[in-house]
């Protein structure tokens, strides 16, 4: 990582925690491969029980177990969860999710907005008394919602106390609310890069944008990866769907779209261990090994 990509805001006595952190989360590929498990809250359980869904996947401790057996650059979850399993799991690379909401108010009916739960202050203390691996923190902005301005300010300052406290910050930035028709718009998702930018993030993560008849085509994303400027723009795993696909995809992405990054939830998660655990190196191979998809799926097979 080049000294001048190191954001302004880190004091001079933590440039070197953060440059590690950021190099040993990225493998040195400048990428980051995010484990998501804040589906607990943010989903409730329609994402860890049904149909297609993996009978381990029900128990918080199975994200767990996959999170500190597969290739992982970090694993997001709510700091609950990380205070009663981290004493066993002590070795997982953690991003703590400072806010969550869940999905029972349709955003229809009233426009979401979500604070934090705790501080970045509460964090720092957290993985001092712990001796937890803590890597960084991550925050979730309901663009276009009518409580935007209030996440925008919590992101801001969550972002700029991350960078003193030499952790990495993610945003989550999701178009949301009565005024959005399309979430899946690339200038609108653009739009959502640029403010993660502008609000100092290290990584953004996004909606992928479709296309007017609903398909992903990784040219769309050359306009929102340069909106984004040196905030790395992480693409949503979405819901569970093929292996072979979301791999092709994944490396589409990064290779045609620019982007840098991914946040991976259902598609590795809802799956029995072992497979789970083979998906998520599949995808931290092409990721942060610099892969093709070839070797990704002999990983994956």
């Amino acid at each position: 990582m080049k000294y001048q990509d190191i954001p302004a805001d880190v004091p001079k006595e933590k440039i070197l925690e953060y440059k590690n952190s950021f190099e040993e989360v990225t493998n040195g590929s400048g990428r980051l491969m995010l484990f998501a498990g804040d589906q607990k809250v943010e989903h409730l359980n329609n994402d860890f029980y049904g149909e297609g869904i993996a009978k381990d996947d029900n128990s918080p401790e199975h994200l767990f177990k996959i999170a500190s057996q597969a290739n992982i650059s970090v694993f997001a979850t709510q700091f609950g969860l990380i205070s009663k399993y981290g004493r066993e799991y002590r070795d997982i690379p953690y991003l703590v999710k400072l806010n969550s909401k869940t999905n029972i108010i349709p955003y229809d009916a009233k426009d979401p907005i979500s604070q934090a739960w705790f501080s970045v202050e509460d964090i720092v203390a957290f993985k001092k008394s712990s001796g937890l691996n803590i890597k960084g923190v991550g925050y979730t902005v309901y663009l276009g919602s009518e409580f935007e301005h209030i996440m925008l300010k919590e992101a801001a300052q969550t972002v700029h106390k991350a960078h003193q406290n030499g952790l990495l910050a993610v945003l989550w930035i999701y178009p949301k609310g009565k005024f959005i028709e399309d979430e899946h718009d690339k200038h609108l998702i653009a739009g959502a890069a640029g403010v993660g930018a502008a609000l100092g993030a290290d990584f953004v993560k996004l909606k992928v944008p479709y296309d007017e008849n609903g398909n992903f085509k990784a040219e769309l994303l050359q306009e929102v990866t340069t909106a984004a400027g040196k905030s790395g723009v992480l693409c949503e795993g979405g819901s569970k769907t093929n292996e072979i696909m979301f791999l092709k995809e994944l490396y589409e992405q990064i290779h045609i779209g620019g982007s840098r990054g991914n946040g991976t939830g259902r598609n590795i998660h809802q799956r029995e261990l072992q497979e789970a655990i083979k998906m998520a190196n599949a995808i931290y191979a092409i990721t942060c090994e610099n892969k093709n998809v070839e070797e990704a799926i002999k990983i994956l097979k």
